[in-house]
């Protein structure tokens, strides 16, 4: 079977005995043609199924009003909390917004900013995937003069726009309530530390354990991708140390769960015997048992000034850019896993 041939402005052009300049001007509503011509463009392009071909218009216009954001995963409450909070705000302002998921994959990655490139975006929001070390293709978007916004996972070296929480400060409010609760022995499950926030969370652990005078293990940091797979299989890892720790800070909820899980399945006490906090306040982490503290990452907050920054980018045009840095404070949830009786 042959592919139906797609609707063309000629073909709508043909059944009302127009030219292609008019009917394109009807369908984008110019003051020129009437409403009545107008009205029976529309009827006769839902009838004849026309669907706009916005690439297209979008190298006339040198402008599609379309915005890629590139996220790690969607299935993350604080991800899809700013991907609301930033489609909510451009769509405000004429924008739409095209996602496009890394799973932490640089390769996928770099695939997601050549096809938004070639979509004719007019700006780019990201969040970099763990795996991503290499910053050329974001240079390649910012060569082209679009505007580029990250959030949450940035890197310096990129001189853009960047949106996110204090990491360094996040891990000290964690180890100075682990310490509160006479935990001694810390262990950390990070993401990796070419990424600029786990870097500075692991930094952060670090320097607080230097802080409160506690010794620091080397063999009691772990890197990973931060899944609950990764979160299992690290603390099987951790349970099989002559010297366990009696505490143990993740990096991220998902882990904290998979971490959480081996030691219910194993019959260890949390937080009597080793405490868990986790990070990013995901919504599981207040239904598990025991609830999970974990850090409060504001979300809506950097979703709201991350779409802000990209307007001010757009406004500025060709200026010379003023970098945005905003750096948000994080707050400790406090529950179970860590607060000890």
């Amino acid at each position: 079977m042959g592919t139906k041939k797609k609707t063309t402005i000629k073909d709508i052009a043909n059944v009302l005995g127009l030219t292609p300049s008019a009917v394109s001007k009807a369908l984008n509503n110019h003051p020129r043609i009437s409403e009545k011509t107008k009205s029976s463009v529309q009827q006769v392009a839902k009838n004849l199924n026309y669907q706009p071909n916005y690439l297209a218009s979008a190298l006339r216009r040198g402008k599609s009003n379309l915005v890629g954001v590139i996220i790690p995963r969607a299935n993350s409450n604080f991800f899809s909390a700013v991907l609301e909070s930033v489609e909510n705000i451009l769509h405000e302002k004429g924008y739409n917004i095209i996602i496009s998921q890394s799973y932490e994959s640089f390769e996928k990655e770099c695939r997601n900013i050549d096809a938004l490139l070639f979509t004719q975006v007019d700006g780019v929001i990201a969040s970099l995937a763990n795996e991503t070390k290499d910053f050329s293709a974001y240079e390649k978007i910012k060569a082209k003069g679009i505007p580029l916004v990250l959030f949450d996972r940035g890197e310096n070296d990129l001189g853009v726009d960047y949106i996110g929480i204090d990491d360094y400060e996040s891990s000290h409010m964690v180890v100075d309530h682990l310490v509160s609760q006479h935990c001694k022995r810390i262990a950390h499950i990070g993401g990796y530390s070419h990424t600029r926030i786990f870097k500075n969370r692991i930094r952060g652990y670090r320097d607080a354990l230097q802080k409160h005078k506690l010794p620091l293990d080397e063999n009691l940091i772990y890197e990973c991708n931060l899944t609950k797979k990764n979160g299992r299989s690290v603390m099987e890892e951790i349970l099989l140390l002559e010297n366990r720790p009696d505490a143990v800070y993740v990096a991220g909820d998902y882990a904290a769960l998979g971490a959480l899980e081996v030691l219910k399945e194993k019959g260890i006490k949390v937080p009597e015997e080793i405490a868990i906090v986790g990070f990013g306040n995901e919504p599981f982490t207040s239904l598990v048992t025991p609830s999970i503290t974990t850090i409060e990452q504001h979300s809506t907050e950097i979703g709201r000034l991350t779409a802000e920054a990209f307007l001010r980018r757009i406004d500025e045009g060709d200026k010379p850019p003023s970098l945005n840095k905003i750096i948000l404070e994080a707050e400790l949830v406090v529950r179970g896993s860590s607060k000890k009786k």
